[in-house]
């Protein structure tokens, strides 16, 4: 029995700041037989998530490790700092991480971006989450540094961003247990690669795929020879054939 007979949910979890939203909509109209169940859960959280069966596929920010997942990269983000809309950063249309240099800088616990050095002055603590690390930004506290979507996700209106061009960028990706690639899975991943429903790779509505079949059988054999409907001879053309005999 194949996972859609079954009649379960298909499992998607996602990373805060990924908008799984398109995708859902499109599957939603490709899959209206099987619900899509969407679980929110910390970026570190989604590999262990998937690892244990908590979840059938989910948006990932890569690197993560391999040994077990597949993974398709799918976009890279524009990472940007957060700070104050009084802050002199703020009167800039773009940043490098040199601008940062005398400002301290937030790092949370769950950071996405890999650093090789870390911008800026260390802040005074580590915050435990991004959100938290906001909430210290509009104290006054220092600056963050985080991919476009986590800034938005977490919007203030006392709080601006502007784009950092020489920093690390995060990397979204779609990854599922690789010894559970279930039918449901190939689904989705046709969806997310952009396959139409008509795809080898997708599922066919079976009236779809009865149509041109019906077509063969309703043509003759000499139809689909030549192309072309047969017609019978007129009358006039049976009396000349006559007439020279």
């Amino acid at each position: 029995m194949t996972d859609g007979e079954s009649g379960r949910a298909f499992r998607l979890a996602y990373a805060p700041g990924v908008t799984p939203a398109k995708w859902v909509n499109i599957w939603a109209e490709r899959m209206p037989d099987v619900p899509l169940s969407l679980v929110a859960v910390p970026a570190a959280e989604v590999v262990t998530l998937l690892r244990d069966g908590g979840a059938d596929a989910g948006f990932v920010r890569l690197p993560v490790d391999r040994d077990v997942l597949s993974v398709i990269p799918l976009y890279v983000e524009t990472t940007v700092v957060v700070v104050p809309k009084d802050h002199a950063v703020a009167a800039a249309d773009e940043v490098t991480l040199a601008d940062l240099a005398d400002d301290e800088i937030l790092h949370p616990l769950d950071d996405t971006l890999e650093w090789a050095t870390r911008p800026g002055l260390p802040a005074f603590t580590r915050p435990a989450t991004t959100g938290e690390a906001v909430e210290l930004v509009a104290s006054g506290a220092g600056l963050l540094v985080v991919p476009q979507s986590l800034a938005r996700l977490h919007h203030r209106r006392d709080l601006t961003y502007r784009p950092l061009l020489d920093a690390p960028q995060s990397q979204v990706g779609l990854a599922w247990p690789t010894d559970a690639t279930t039918d449901l899975v190939e689904d989705f991943i046709g969806i997310v690669r952009g396959r139409t429903v008509n795809s080898s790779r997708g599922r066919t509505p079976a009236a779809a795929a009865e149509k041109p079949a019906q077509r063969r059988k309703e043509r003759s054999p000499h139809q689909a020879a030549s192309g072309r409907r047969s017609t019978p001879p007129s009358p006039s053309r049976r009396r000349k054939g006559n007439r020279g005999r």
